[in-house]
């Protein structure tokens, strides 16, 4: 799997302000900013772009996601 067909991936299960992909085509490193993350711990966060991916976390064809996610106030916060 590509960065840009993961993007799309995640990009069509969700609403992202902000995605940035990263990894070498089996492990990936992701910043998302997204609107649906206000109110969400960490896990739940994560869940949420777990389940965008769906059956392709469980057969590896993405093996390997770490993340890191934002509401659209924290990343404006990091970026200030």
């Amino acid at each position: 799997m590509t960065a840009d067909q993961l993007k799309t991936i995640i990009a069509a299960g969700m609403a992202c302000d902000h995605l940035d992909l990263e990894g070498d085509g089996r492990h990936w490193y992701a910043t998302i900013v997204s609107a649906a993350f206000e109110g969400k711990r960490p896990i739940a966060r994560h869940q949420m772009v777990y389940a965008t991916l769906g059956t392709k976390i469980y057969n590896d064809e993405v093996h390997a996601l770490s993340m890191k996610t934002y509401t659209p106030t924290e990343w404006s916060a990091l970026s200030a």
